[in-house]
């Protein structure tokens, strides 16, 4: 059986999307690309916000445009587990929907669709999935879910509550990992620094770490979502004094002003937040990346200003920001929200603002010869682009562009040395010593 899968969403949703290749993996399924080729098409849908449903549905209605009696159309993921009953309503063409809660006995699910028992034993395994990112970089996801409940977000409804894996499991998949050759092993979750707290035995994200960090192997860790109160002075003293971390801290504020962190239900205040990004720039190489939430109920031109001028004192190294999605079942949902135009001015006014911070840390970079990962190679510049330390594999944060007389391998290091920069990317060439 040919599988032709499209993964839509985050990085965590994206691990699913391996693991259910892995299942078919498997019973011998091969992986393709186009769907035209396939025998079996999935759409591993996001169901966050509003964007992001669109999308979804859209996915959907282009991959039905492949199906045949003899290739269906399965959709699972978010959007499955949150719109079930209105998905099979409006699109009946649609010949599976897996939801979330039947992740558990996929197998089955699946040997029943196609009648065929080699799947009904089959269940999804972290250390059999497919794996669909470079062969230098993997996502390594610790726990599922959140206990936040911040008053805009959707996740809880979706994910459920807080789920920790166990430690050892973990420790298993690293162990795999670091043999297959991994050289950046990037923790994801939607809360990596709740981690623990629901387990017997109380681990803590801190003690994780100190466990993959023992592991014999040429590697480094990053860390994608922290929540800033949870953040312990000696979280971040192990950052500092372990070698194999890479000083990289994603911690999204989603706002500076009190009254506005109040009304999402985020904990802490923006006294505590410049606390801790002091604390966290006394850290050698530091990394700041965070996102904010324009167009908040009750948002005014006021707490826009107070948002701003944190931005302008923090100077995040990257920021993202959105528009508040309203989303059924939260408790946001309901509120009246500032008129668009007005808070899509001040998204456009912080990114703005972003753009000369960013360059303003990239210019330090300029004369410097830094390690970077081989990513791509784009034919018509006839450049190659990669990352060091300072950019997440998410294609968020940007890349570095260079040139090289020599042809260079995918997921290879070479010194590069920076000679220019944008807003948001670094520009250099190989460096000969």
């Amino acid at each position: 059986m040919k599988i032709c899968l499209v993964s839509l969403g985050c990085t965590k949703n994206l691990v699913d999307s391996e693991l259910i290749l892995g299942l078919f993996a498997q019973v011998n399924g091969e992986i393709v690309t186009k769907p035209e080729e396939s025998d079996c098409i999935i759409i591993n849908t996001c169901g966050f916000v509003e964007d992001a449903k669109k999308e979804s549905i859209a996915m959907i209605l282009e991959m039905l445009d492949y199906r045949t009696k003899k290739r269906p159309v399965i959709v699972s993921g978010c959007l499955a587990e949150r719109y079930i009953e209105e998905l099979k309503e409006s699109l009946p063409e649609v010949d599976l929907i897996i939801p979330l809660k039947d992740y558990e006995k996929i197998g089955k699910v699946l040997a029943d669709f196609f009648k065929d028992e080699k799947f009904s034993d089959k269940r999804l395994d972290f250390e059999k999935r497919v794996r669909s990112t470079y062969s230098h970089l993997a996502y390594l996801r610790i726990s599922d879910g959140c206990d936040n409940k911040c008053s805009y977000c959707a996740i809880p409804l979706i994910r459920g509550n807080y789920k920790s894996r166990l430690k050892a499991e973990i420790i298993s998949e690293a162990k795999l990992l670091i043999k297959q050759k991994v050289k950046e092993i990037v923790l994801i979750s939607q809360d990596l620094t709740n981690y623990g707290n629901d387990l017997a035995e109380k681990e803590n994200l801190t003690s994780l770490l100190q466990a993959i960090t023992e592991i014999k192997g040429d590697f480094k860790v990053r860390l994608l979502y922290l929540y800033p109160d949870e953040i312990t002075d000696c979280l971040l003293d192990f950052i500092k004094n372990e070698t194999k971390m890479i000083p990289y801290f994603d911690i999204p504020i989603q706002h500076a002003s009190d009254k506005i962190l109040k009304l999402m239900n985020r904990r802490g205040s923006q006294k505590q937040l410049k606390s801790l990004f002091a604390k966290i720039k006394e850290i050698p190489n530091a990394v700041l990346r965070t996102t904010v939430m324009l167009g908040f109920p009750e948002e005014t031109e006021e707490d826009f200003l107070i948002l701003k001028t944190f931005i302008e004192e923090i100077k995040f190294n990257h920021l993202g920001s959105f528009l508040y999605s309203p989303e059924e079942g939260t408790a946001s949902f309901l509120r009246p929200v500032p008129q668009k135009d007005a808070s899509m001015g001040y998204l456009n006014s912080i990114m703005e603002k972003q753009s000369w911070i960013s360059l303003n840390h990239l210019e330090k970079f300029i004369g410097k010869v830094e390690e970077v990962i081989v990513e791509g190679y784009d034919k018509t510049e006839k450049l190659y682009y990669g990352r060091n330390y300072y950019f997440a594999p998410d294609e968020i944060d940007g890349r570095i562009i260079f040139k090289s007389k020599k042809k260079l391998n995918i997921s290879e290091s070479f010194l590069v040395k920076i000679t220019e920069c944008d807003f948001y990317q670094l520009k250099g060439e190989i460096y000969e010593d």
